[in-house]
């Protein structure tokens, strides 16, 4: 009988959660490199060039792809034959102990994101537990493990419908992915749960994501069943709809379509949908009882040979003297590189800001927002000599609401976030004449590079959601709104949706 130590548990989750955060899996890797290869927006390509490079940057240097280190999702199948054989602790407080030590581990500090109470003070937990286990109980006598860290911006696009039995489940996918907008920062993966219930439905979605890209293999050799049928239709068309790298309008919008299926009533069809993003991150371990796990360690030399430089063609901005006229002259797509002071904050630090404007309080001291430049960003906490750690953009539309407030009663002029931004923020913008900028998600080390100082100036308790100050140089980012409240996310995937001809592009 199989006897498993504690510790291995603990020490090989926490190992796996370090070695997800800075190692994309290969098979991502591939894929996202003939994305490239393959891929003819000019916007798109250079999207891709910025996630590969970070993705080798973040190898070398061990640390985090995506400043969104995740909510941490395990598959766990226990064998009913194994037992453990030092155990004081319960299985879920063993994987809960590699979280706290992968996420607090000081050579490669992970974002902790999680909060508890999410109904109320939605307050940090600081060292990202607990996580979401899923557990079962299966032949055998080892311990089967998948560790995986998903990001809020692809979680918060996950999608269920209960479909009638007669419905189309590809008409619903391609109906809905344009929906999610780019938040969930593509190219990603679709997993897809049909059947079952509709809580087993949104965890065969997730588990799928756990598959190995394989698609293009799928292809080669030709469907053997109505799933792989589906996997293949479905990638088809959701790439047809051109939505492409970060929404901006290309070829690749997925590299996968990953499905999973259960028998379900004779009434039902429950579709469940979960995108994985640019940052990839999972891989899987079995223990059986010989010690804790031994990841392999990737060979740098099999990543694309893609290294992303600025184009000369992108336009310097000077923070400090940046007029209201200037940005007027910026177009939808246009490539800027930032230079100069730059405020943070995120969701917290908005809500704070509107409620002492709401009271005719003033904001802290050191914070005045009158014709510069936010970035909505929760930075990794810095390890060695780092300025900042990971810093990449967090989902722009979570700010919509208070754009309105930010633009005009606090005098912003730009914003810079991923995704598109949605009517009202749109409409703000252009009666204000401001700006909505993006950076691109899953390149958040890249990004950090750009960062030469970094402090704290409000709302410290917040951790990373308080307000920061960075000077940054040479900071790549793409005008997503101009001043006249035309957006890129609108132009460019139907540029490329009748550029690929398959999907009507609808007129207004």
């Amino acid at each position: 009988m199989t006897a498993i130590a504690q510790e291995d548990l603990i020490e090989s989750v926490a190992d796996a959660l370090q070695y997800i955060s800075y190692y994309h899996p290969m098979d991502y890797l591939r894929a996202l490199g003939q994305a490239y290869e393959a891929e003819q927006s000019p916007a798109a390509r250079d999207a891709i060039a910025q996630i590969l490079t970070n993705s080798r940057l973040c190898a070398e240097g061990k640390r985090p792809m995506c400043q969104d280190t995740g909510i941490v999702v395990v598959f766990l199948k226990i064998g009913m034959d194994l037992r453990w054989s030092d155990a004081t602790m319960s299985v879920s407080d063993m994987v809960n102990e590699g979280v706290r030590r992968a996420y607090m581990n000081p050579e490669n500090l992970l974002r902790a994101s999680i909060v508890a109470d999410p109904a109320g003070a939605r307050k940090n937990t600081r060292d990202n537990t607990p996580a979401v286990i899923h557990m079962e109980v299966v032949p055998g006598s080892t311990l089967d493990v998948t560790v995986a860290a998903k990001g809020g911006g692809s979680e918060n696009k996950a999608k269920f419908v209960m479909l009638n039995p007669s419905d189309s489940i590809v008409d619903w996918v391609v109906k809905t992915v344009p929906t999610m907008g780019a938040g969930w920062c593509p190219p990603g993966i679709l997993g897809i749960g049909l059947g079952g219930t509709p809580e087993k439905a949104m965890v065969m979605a997730k588990e799928s994501l756990m598959a190995p890209v394989d698609i293009h293999e799928l292809k080669a050799r030709g469907p053997a069943n109505r799933l792989e049928e589906l996997r293949l239709e479905i990638f088809d068309k959701v790439n047809s709809l051109g939505i492409g790298a970060q929404g901006l309008g290309g070829l690749t919008t997925v590299v996968d379509v990953k499905i999973l299926d259960y028998p379900t009533h004779a009434a039902s069809l429950p579709v469940a949908m979960i995108p994985n993003c640019a940052a990839t991150r999972h891989v899987h371990f079995t223990l059986d009882g010989s010690g804790a796990a031994q990841l392999p360690v990737p060979n740098l030399a099999e990543w694309p040979q893609v290294h992303w430089a600025p184009s000369p063609q992108a336009r310097r901005v000077d923070l400090g003297k940046v007029t209201r006229e200037e940005v007027a002259t910026w177009a939808p797509g246009e490539t800027l590189l930032l230079n100069g002071r730059l405020l943070t904050g995120r969701d917290a630090a908005h809500k704070r800001i509107a409620d002492l404007l709401g009271r005719g309080e003033p904001l802290p001291e050191g914070v005045d927002f009158h014709g510069r430049f936010i970035y909505y960003v929760g930075p990794v906490d810095p390890v060695r000599d780092e300025v900042v750690g990971p810093a990449g953009p967090t989902t722009a539309t979570r700010m919509d609401k208070f754009t309105d407030l930010m633009l005009g009663q606090a005098g912003l002029l730009g914003m810079v976030g991923k995704g598109e931004r949605g009517p009202l923020a749109v409409d703000s913008i252009r009666r204000h004449g401001a700006v909505s900028l993006i950076a691109v998600g899953g390149a958040a080390y890249l990004v950090s590079r750009a960062i030469k100082t970094s402090r704290v100036v409000a709302f410290a308790d917040l951790g990373m959601e308080a307000i920061y100050e960075f000077e940054v140089l040479d900071m790549p980012v793409t005008v997503a709104v101009d001043a006249r409240g035309n957006s890129v996310h609108n132009t460019g995937p139907a540029h490329w949706r009748a550029h690929i001809g398959k999907i009507p592009v609808a007129v207004v």
